[in-house]
């Protein structure tokens, strides 16, 4: 059996992964550096002023915009995580006949998965959909043939107003059970009162304008170093939407790293240039623990604690985990590079 380990684990030697980088001498590969996305969806409100807007006040006895506008607002907020490779935390891994390690799996940057297991990628948010915009009301559908032949606008808005009088009127005679001819059932009202709703609303937009409202997901990238204070991540502007960080055309929003400190950094050993046998060049992360903070002004709009790979330190596994005797699983978390599960195998 250990013959027949030996001869696989040399013919996989070339072949590891598809993604590694091999030399003479073993595997390149990266642990991990957390990254943080910020998802925000920001909500488009364009108004488009009504034909006859000048006239709303006359017949309507309501005030209408007569100028087109587009504004913008964020709607929600959230966060995850990703991760890119650190390139502070290069290492090589020893792949030789002595070591029991014939499978390594890195993501497409070089980032270890997993040794001798199958790991996984970063499972990434589902992307934000947003819903069916109902069909635009075309206030033309609903006008009558002496409407549409009006001479003048000001003919046209009055004609069009005392049509809509009229919608109120069937409407409150029919909920005042008063109409001539009187629905048969509940459902039957009320698809009868939808259908003067959905004409009074149409013939309004005349006078008063219409306003469509869209959703979009802006995801903004942040790779946090260190701590700080109140980091400038994007400013909001009402007319633009998010704009760079250095266009005060927008409000600023910042970004707050605190290290919780969930990991104590080990002393400096004092090196004294000898490598340990068992030092194979495989490494794992300890990640620490940050709280995130995202402010607009001085109102905080988002707090969350997270691992982050960065903020923690890195440890060397043995090679005596991958003797001629056991061989071990290992697979690490896609975000900090930690190890998630360690099976260890005895060899026959």
């Amino acid at each position: 059996m250990k013959k027949l380990f030996a001869a696989v684990a040399t013919a996989l030697l070339m072949t590891i992964n598809a993604n590694a980088q091999a030399d003479a001498e073993g595997i390149r590969y990266s642990l991990p550096k957390t990254t943080l996305k910020i998802s925000l969806l920001v909500e488009k409100t364009s108004f488009t002023p009504g034909e006859l807007a000048g006239y709303s006040m006359l017949y309507m006895k309501q005030d209408a915009a007569k100028e087109p506008s587009t504004e913008y607002s964020i709607v929600g907020i959230s966060l995850s995580q990703d991760a890119i490779p650190d390139t502070a935390r290069c290492y090589k891994l020893i792949i030789d006949k002595k070591h029991s390690i014939i499978n390594l799996t890195q993501d497409e940057n070089g980032v270890l998965l997993a040794i001798n297991d199958n790991g996984k990628p970063v499972a990434q948010p589902e992307p934000f959909v947003a819903k069916p915009q109902p069909k635009a009301l075309n206030p033309h559908d609903f006008m009558s043939q002496d409407i549409l032949n009006a001479g003048s606008h000001a003919k046209m808005a009055q004609l069009i107003a005392q049509e809509i009088y009229d919608i109120r009127d069937s409407r409150n005679q029919l909920t005042r059970g008063e109409a001539d001819f009187m629905p048969k059932d509940g459902e039957q009202m009320r698809i009868m009162l939808a259908n003067l709703d959905t004409q009074e609303r149409a013939l309004m937009q005349v006078f008063q304008g219409s306003t469509v409202k869209d959703t979009a997901e802006v995801v903004l990238t942040y790779v946090p170093e260190a701590e700080t204070d109140r980091d400038m991540l994007f400013r909001f502007s009402k007319h633009f939407g998010v704009v760079d960080a250095d266009d005060f055309s927008g409000r600023p929003f910042y970004i707050s790293i605190e290290d919780l400190h969930t990991i104590t950094p080990l002393p400096a050993a004092a090196d004294d240039g000898k490598k340990s046998k068992e030092d194979i060049g495989l490494n794992v992360t300890l990640p620490g623990k940050i709280r995130v903070k995202i402010v607009d002004g001085n109102n905080t709009v988002l707090t969350s604690e997270m691992y982050a790979a960065q903020f923690g330190r890195v440890e060397a596994i043995s090679g005596t985990l991958f003797g001629k005797k056991v061989t071990t699983h290992i697979s690490l978390h896609p975000l900090t590079g930690n190890i998630e599960r360690l099976d260890v195998e005895p060899l026959e």
